[in-house]
């Protein structure tokens, strides 16, 4: 089949909807549970277990889950959040939420995480300044985990908090080990949203080892209220009574996204072969073709939420965003670096404050991958790939 003849268009991502799926949504809409009920629950314990995690708390969204993350570690004003400047604006808005302030640390220029030598170097001018940093987020971009035996190193000398950002990385390893049980940072969130390893319909997750943020989680997603026994700070008044402990949100997860969960878990290592898969086809079909391909890391297996490859300069990715589009394959940028964005400059970002992160955003086009991907869509993304970058 040729570019020319397929009509159909074909998104940069996807989520696979089967049909014990459906019949799972709808066994929970004929249940006596909606919204909070035991699925949820069921769906925790399910993720945890998978994962090699203590404890699992699922919330609405994944920037929920960063929230809750933020406040359980104790982030509030006059103190500091880093992220990676490639990434969803969600892993530094979870600081600003929390009314602390927001700095970056320049991106590896082949892994695109967050680097290593930046964040020791910035580290230690920081320690010097007395301005380190209370929490990290550390983010696995495109489904490929951070070098964690070095944060983990660096979190152990100077101190600071760590939220493992997984949004990308459900069922990725390092070192053998599932993302979400290396036991390295503080907590791990997921995201749950249609492009990425699994779906709920939107959802997340914040998975720890920890109980005391365990706990902490269950009250923050939930108004800050309780019904525990053990947990209530005045006597118990009967069968009705609950407590706000602290002021809490309404990031609640509801019993039919869990049940849709619960049944996406079920094949989600099929997902991620589909994914690998279809990324070394890429691989060697592109080799040919003038980008520059995704870096594996030896340390780990990524779970290829995205395959985002590098073009020539600025220009050739702006002519080549726009041809592929018009043909109907729907290619995306990952990502506009955060401090670049309008509301981060008028704080006092500037361009050129993290290049490595700069140069990469100028060049990069994530191409589609998703699980139902045929071979002959595939074939069309890189055949028409390599005839507009001829053409050019």
């Amino acid at each position: 089949m040729s570019e020319t003849a397929y009509m159909a268009s074909i998104p940069y991502s996807r989520q696979c909807i089967e049909d014990d799926d459906v019949a799972a949504v709808a066994a929970a809409l004929r249940g006596d549970w909606l919204t909070q009920g035991p699925t949820i629950g069921q769906f925790e314990q399910a993720v945890a277990r998978w994962c090699g995690a203590a404890h699992a708390t699922a919330v609405s969204n994944a920037t929920a889950g960063l929230h809750i993350a933020c406040m359980a570690l104790g982030l509030e004003r006059g103190k500091r959040l880093w992220t990676s400047p490639i990434t969803f604006v969600a892993s530094a808005n979870c600081g600003r939420y929390c009314g602390a302030s927001v700095d970056f640390v320049d991106i590896d220029p082949r892994t695109y995480c967050i680097s290593m030598e930046a964040l020791a170097a910035k580290l230690e001018q920081a320690e010097a300044m007395g301005k380190l940093p209370d929490v990290l987020v550390a983010v696995d971009f495109a489904g490929q985990p951070c070098d964690w035996k070095r944060l983990g190193e660096l979190k152990q000398r100077y101190g600071f908090r760590l939220i493992h950002d997984a949004a990308h990385s459900f069922g990725a390893e390092y070192f053998g080990k599932r993302v979400g049980g290396l036991g390295i940072a503080d907590c791990t969130v997921f995201s749950f949203h249609p492009v990425k390893i699994l779906t709920t319909g939107e959802g997340g997750m914040v998975l720890t080892d920890d109980p005391a943020l365990h706990e902490a989680f269950g009250l923050l997603r939930s108004h800050g209220i309780t019904r525990q026994p053990e947990a209530l700070q005045r006597q118990d008044e009967g069968g009705w009574y609950y407590e706000q402990q602290t002021l809490g949100f309404n990031y609640r997860m509801t019993d039919l996204a869990a049940a849709l969960g619960i049944s996406q878990l079920g094949k989600v290592e099929r997902f991620i072969a589909r994914r690998r898969e279809l990324a070394a086809r890429y691989d060697d079909l592109l080799a040919d073709v003038l980008v520059e391909r995704p870096f594996q890391s030896p340390n780990g297996k990524s779970a290829y939420h995205l395959y985002p490859v590098l073009l020539a300069d600025s220009e050739t990715r702006h002519r080549t965003f726009d041809a592929l589009r018009e043909q109907g394959i729907h290619v995306q940028v990952h990502y506009i670096p955060v401090h670049l964005q309008p509301d981060y400059m008028r704080s006092g970002f500037r361009r050129g404050d993290f290049p490595i992160a700069e140069a990469y955003y100028e060049r990069t086009l994530s191409i589609p991958l998703f699980p139902t991907m045929t071979l002959a869509e595939q074939d069309v993304v890189v055949a028409s790939l390599r005839r507009i970058l001829q053409e050019q």
